[in-house]
């Protein structure tokens, strides 16, 4: 498996930020080969971190292109930082 993590810093809106991607951002990354899982995290202060698994490393790095549009079209203004984005495989889990 496979995970992709983006920091947001800076979100000016998280209960906003929440609902748009719950409603527009979550039925795309279903969508994607391999999807295993997606979280949303406000983790307070104007930060939040999403949270993407795949069984597979094309589906994570699909993720992270699908989220930097989604970003651009639809949560700029409440995202207004680029986010910290990392990703690899996932070498243990429960």
């Amino acid at each position: 498996m496979y995970a992709a993590v983006r920091r947001y810093e800076g979100v000016t809106d998280p209960a906003e930020a929440a609902r748009r991607v719950n409603e527009g951002f979550v039925p795309l990354m279903r969508r994607v080969s391999g999807f295993v899982a997606y979280y949303w995290i406000d983790v307070g202060d104007g930060v939040m971190v999403s949270t993407s698994v795949f069984q597979d490393q094309a589906g994570a790095d699909e993720s992270i292109s699908r989220a930097a549009d989604f970003v651009r079209d639809n949560l700029a203004s409440l995202l207004p930082n680029t986010p910290q984005v990392m990703a690899g495989e996932v070498v243990a889990s429960a």
